[in-house]
């Protein structure tokens, strides 16, 4: 019996990733991995302990000690524990998210917690989204796949998301706040945000949900010898 895939499933912040994600895991019977909310989750530590963004020893130690673990929850998307306790409404504030794009660039950090994201899909049979997945986690993953969209579908997408948890934001605010962290992002000197060069690439700004899902699955399901289920 072979192995089954790793799926790398990379993109800016609002392209999609985590829904796309979570359906493509559920409909293909894999495990699921928000490797996005790794780094959120240092970058809530961060900020509860004081430290700053630019104090890469600091969070590399944070990153280091901290307990990080994934659930599932009752709507089938990942729940981050950290030291014990479920902060996965908490890392998705807007100040978290700003703080996750500095934290990022650190190689202290991303070597902590590189192990870990690579410890998930290690026997296959994953789907991980992130930024940096078939680049740097995992360049030999069977299916590369990079998200993209207008800058303004994704500032309506976050607003949209953020409202629904009951967190009130500004649409200008959010799409400047976008703009700065595909900045930072892209123009870091360590695993920048790109597509890799086997990635299929599929801009979501018209793209309804459920065809992009089914074309994430067939591609998958189009490749011989996996057995999915």
């Amino acid at each position: 019996m072979n192995r089954k895939p790793v799926i790398a499933i990379d993109g800016p912040a609002g392209a999609g990733k985590s829904t796309l994600a979570a359906m493509v895991a559920n409909q293909l019977g894999l495990l699921l991995v928000d490797t996005g909310a790794l780094y959120r989750g240092v970058a809530w530590v961060s900020l509860e302990r004081g430290v700053g963004g630019e104090d890469a020893l600091a969070l590399g130690r944070i990153a280091e000690t901290i307990r990080l673990r994934f659930t599932v929850g009752p709507d089938g998307l990942p729940r981050l524990w950290i030291d014990e306790e479920d902060r996965s409404e908490s890392i998705r504030l807007p100040k978290v998210s700003k703080r996750a794009s500095q934290v990022s660039k650190h190689p202290q950090v991303r070597e902590a917690l590189l192990g870990l994201q690579r410890g998930f899909g290690e026997r296959g049979g994953v789907v991980l989204e992130g930024r940096d997945i078939g680049t740097v986690v995992f360049p030999s993953a069977e299916i590369k796949i990079f998200l993209t969209a207008s800058a303004q579908a994704r500032a309506h997408r976050r607003v949209a998301d953020l409202t629904s948890r009951g967190i009130h934001v500004d649409y200008d605010r959010t799409f400047s706040e976008l703009a700065d962290r595909d900045r930072q992002d892209t123009e870091r000197p360590l695993a920048p945000l790109k597509p890799a060069k086997d990635a299929l690439v599929i801009d979501t700004t018209d793209s309804p949900l459920d065809s992009v899902v089914d074309r994430v699955v067939k591609l998958v399901e189009s490749t011989q010898g996996w057995p999915l289920r």
